[in-house]
């Protein structure tokens, strides 16, 4: 079994979980300074939206999670800051990113959209890189697997869901090749088959949830209301109606713009 803790300095335990969030803030930042510049905006406004954003996100995905999961916490309330642990969830991060850089953007009078297509390839990239933070920490895994079945992976992943003797499914690996196949399809989209300003924010906001919906009920650990329902299968299928529904104002406006340009010429 992989140890949590990377190493020490003095009586500071430096944690895989945060160096993995870390790389993963930096790969994307550097990845979105690059699709930003592509598109003609400062690069420079990315650096500064990531010091709003990133702390954004990490108290809105601790507070969301901690939220849905008060019981764990209400007699142990300094426990609430040991993020280290794990108990980020993924959609109070969004909330908090997107609330911080709609901030951002309408001060400095920056266009929404079209900074969001630049940017939004660097968010399903980090969480592609962040779920190996969850497989270091033995978490968001699945149900009980079979050993026949584990086989198919490599022994490091065999070893890390073995938990208390059994065998668990690693959907944070799912999850994790799931985000990375969509990363490429919004990169693809965002070099060569973009259309209009909008297309791959959306696209993301499709595609991500789609995924998210079918992996999060394999899961053991979700986030639940009413004791059965899982929060994160409802916020994605919201997500997707949300992201078809503006994929298809946003394409027929273009489509329309297109038409009445041609029109004039």
């Amino acid at each position: 079994m992989i140890d949590s803790v990377a190493f020490t300095l003095g009586p500071i335990q430096v944690h895989w979980y945060g160096i993995i969030m870390g790389f993963a803030f930096f790969l994307g930042t550097y990845l979105a300074r690059y699709n930003a510049k592509r598109a003609g905006i400062d690069p420079d406004h990315v650096l500064n939206m990531v010091v709003l954003i990133i702390p954004a996100a990490i108290i809105c995905a601790r507070a969301y999670y901690v939220i849905f999961e008060w019981n764990q916490y209400k007699d142990d309330l300094l426990s609430v800051f040991y993020v280290w642990h794990g108990g980020l969830a993924i959609h109070g991060g969004l909330i908090g990113g997107v609330l911080a850089g709609y901030y951002y953007v309408r001060k400095h009078k920056l266009p929404f959209l079209l900074l969001g297509d630049a940017m939004i390839p660097s968010v399903i990239l980090g969480q592609a890189i962040g779920r190996w933070g969850n497989f270091i920490n033995q978490e968001a895994h699945g149900g009980p697997a079979t050993e026949e079945f584990m086989m198919n992976f490599p022994a490091f992943i065999r070893d890390q869901m073995y938990i208390n003797g059994q065998y668990y499914h690693p959907t944070f690996l799912y999850e994790s090749m799931w985000n990375l196949l969509v990363f490429g399809l919004l990169m693809a989209m965002l070099y060569r088959f973009k259309r209009f300003d909008g297309q791959v924010l959306f696209s993301y906001l499709i595609l991500y949830s789609l995924g998210r919906f079918f992996i999060e009920g394999m899961r053991t650990d979700s986030l639940l209301i009413g004791g059965t329902l899982r929060v994160a299968q409802l916020v994605s299928l919201s997500l997707i109606a949300v992201g078809v529904i503006l994929l298809l104002v946003y394409a027929r406006k273009s489509k329309l713009s297109s038409h009445s340009q041609n029109s004039v010429d």
